[in-house]
């Protein structure tokens, strides 16, 4: 079989054309670890575009991984949330790679959310633990005493599922999945795409809706929280992909804006003149651009258009770090002010404490010169003559009165004769009493 050059061209353009179509173009600012050998972080301390934040635990940060919750102690949170929404309302693609690890009957949760309100600022909540909230959850856990499940539930903002008598029955889709101590990492992809929701485990389908359309403008965010036995969740990557290039351009620097304004700012700036200079809308400049040899770009269109474009990257370079130096100094600022207020609570103590030693100082020198300037020897003195004029009274009036007490109070001489002759006469009478009993008793013979 002959095939000509023709057919071959063919057929490599109809092959570039279907990957060009499939090909998946990653959302840096709300994405971590896609890079493959690069640390999640450049200095082990935040990741770029990402908030951190924990309730009892400041997760950690590794060059490959973030712990959400520790292995020790239980009864922690973690969270992570995107600084920028999601600005696309096509097809989209969210992978979370995690790994979950406790002993036999640890337990906790891991939630991946897309949301409204992002809780950059608040403690990481779970879905039991949150309040209300416009978006999709998708809650992986050990529900109903399974081996593990991942569970999604929808809440349009008016439903406080915390208070709900039984919030796991307002699911709308699960499937079984035992994702603890597998010793490999596990990953979770949430698909939006054609108009169907999907969730994918591993490769393998969840679940699946046509029934959900999510908008655009809502915040990514990953929490975790460990029971009194803690499982420790770690999460080692998060990607947003989508299969349109121009998503990969730099965050809007004034935020997220509904799509009737973004028309009306378009049609606004088609309706303008164009004066000298022609206009590039944001789509055409794409986030990065690989390095090509000089010779290689021929026509000046060509060459304008690569000067233009790595400008514009550089650009958006410089005002990122612009917003980084910003950040930093306010944060910086912010950490100065807070130790300003310490430095002044301390020098408040220091004064109160310095003053009450100036108080006792003042009194023990009062004390000490009352002390210098009074002689006792004088008081000494009297008192002791005092003590031996009491003691030299007592032993001279003692006797005498003695003496008084017994002369007052003794018997007389002739009480003791009138006692000795009544014992006498007594001794006498008995013993009458006694022979005349002797006499009056009758004779007894042998």
């Amino acid at each position: 079989m002959y095939i000509t050059s023709q057919t071959l061209r063919t057929i490599a353009w109809s092959a570039l054309t279907i990957s060009a179509a499939r090909a998946q173009y990653v959302i840096d600012n709300l994405s971590f670890g896609q890079k493959e050998g690069q640390p999640i972080s450049p200095n082990l301390r935040g990741i770029p575009h990402w908030f951190v934040n924990g309730d009892g635990y400041e997760p950690e940060i590794l060059s490959d991984r973030i712990l959400l919750t520790p292995p020790y102690p239980g009864n922690k949170r973690g969270g992570l949330w995107t600084e920028e929404p999601l600005h696309h309302t096509g097809d989209w693609k969210a992978e979370l790679d995690f790994r979950a690890a406790g002993v036999d009957r640890a337990a906790g949760n891991l939630q991946l959310w897309y949301v409204r309100e992002s809780q950059k600022g608040q403690s990481p909540n779970s879905l039991y633990t949150a309040p209300k909230f416009d978006g999709l959850v998708l809650v992986i856990d050990q529900y109903e005493g399974r081996g593990g499940s991942v569970r999604g539930f929808l809440n349009d903002g008016n439903v406080d599922i915390k208070s709900h008598t039984d919030p796991d029955t307002l699911a709308f889709g699960v499937c079984n999945y035992a994702y603890r101590n597998l010793g490999r990492l596990s990953t979770i992809t949430l698909k939006h795409a054609n108009g169907l929701l999907e969730v994918a485990v591993d490769g393998s389908p969840c679940f699946a809706t046509d029934k959900i359309k999510l908008p655009q403008g809502y915040y990514f965010g990953v929490t975790a929280s460990s029971a009194e036995n803690p499982d420790s969740f770690e999460v080692h990557k998060f990607i947003v992909s989508t299969t349109n290039s121009y998503t990969r351009e730099e965050p809007r620097r004034g935020g997220y804006q509904p799509p009737q304004q973004q028309q009306q700012q378009q049609q606004q700036q088609q309706q303008q003149p164009q004066q000298g200079n022609p206009s590039y809308s944001n789509s055409e400049i794409p986030q990065m651009l690989s390095d090509v040899l000089a010779g290689s770009i021929k026509s000046s269109q060509d060459q304008f258009a690569d000067l233009h474009n790595r400008i514009q990257i550089i650009n958006n370079r410089v005002s990122e770090i612009h917003d980084m130096l910003a950040r930093i100094e306010q944060s910086e600022q912010q950490r100065y002010n807070e130790l300003t207020q310490r430095f002044k609570s301390l020098d408040d103590r220091s004064a109160a404490m310095m003053h009450n030693l100036e108080k006792t100082e003042r009194t023990g020198m009062k004390v000490l010169s009352y002390l210098e300037g009074n002689d006792f020897k004088d008081t000494l003195k009297s008192v002791h003559k005092a003590i031996e004029d009491n003691h030299n009274a007592l032993s001279s009036n003692m006797p005498l009165a003695m003496a008084h007490i017994v002369g007052t109070h003794k018997i007389s001489l002739s009480t003791y004769i009138f006692v000795a002759v009544a014992v006498q006469v007594m001794v006498v009478g008995a013993y009458m009493v006694y022979k005349s009993r002797r006499k009056s008793a009758p004779k007894k013979y042998l």
